[in-house]
C-alpha cells in the first residue's frame, strides 16, 4: 500500500507520514521505491488486538501539536511492544461525547488497547 492510501485510511494528513517518513518516525515500516513510499503494513482490519492511537487537540490554533502527540504516543507504544494498528486525530472539545472519530474508535472491536497521552485527552468530566 502507498503511504498516501495508508493516510487516508488512518486520518493523517499526507504531509505529515512524509514528514514522519523523513525523520523515522512513522509507526509503520515504509521504505523508498522512486518516487513512492510503499508501506509494508497488511490494512488494519487484518490487524487483531492492535493499539489504536487517539489524539484530540481543543482548537484549531493547536494543531501543530496534534503531530507531536501523536509522535509521543506513537513512540510510547512501540516502546511498550504494542502494535499501533490506527491513529485517530481529532480537533475539538472533549467537554461532549460528540467526537464522531473517537466513537467510531470505540465501536471498533479490532483495536483492543487505546492510547491516549492525557486523561483529558480522551474525555472531560466523564463525558457520557
Amino acid at each position: 500500500m502507498n503511504v498516501k492510501d495508508w493516510t487516508r485510511q488512518q486520518g493523517v494528513h499526507p504531509m505529515t507520514a512524509y514528514r514522519w517518513f523523513r525523520e523515522g518516525k512513522l509507526p509503520v515500516p515504509a521504505r523508498r521505491a522512486g518516487r513512492l513510499i510503499p508501506v509494508d503494513q497488511p490494512p488494519v482490519s487484518a490487524v487483531p488486538g492492535g493499539t489504536a492511537v487517539d489524539a484530540r487537540v481543543s482548537s484549531a490554533d493547536q494543531r501543530s501539536d496534534l503531530d507531536l502527540e501523536v509522535a509521543r504516543v506513537t513512540a510510547w507504544a512501540a516502546a511498550e511492544g504494542l502494535p499501533v494498528g490506527r491513529v485517530v486525530t481529532e480537533v475539538g472539545s472533549a467537554l461532549n461525547g460528540k467526537r464522531r472519530k473517537f466513537l467510531a474508535l470505540l465501536r471498533d472491536n479490532s483495536a483492543t488497547t487505546i492510547g491516549v497521552e492525557h486523561r483529558d485527552r480522551f474525555a472531560h468530566l466523564g463525558a457520557e
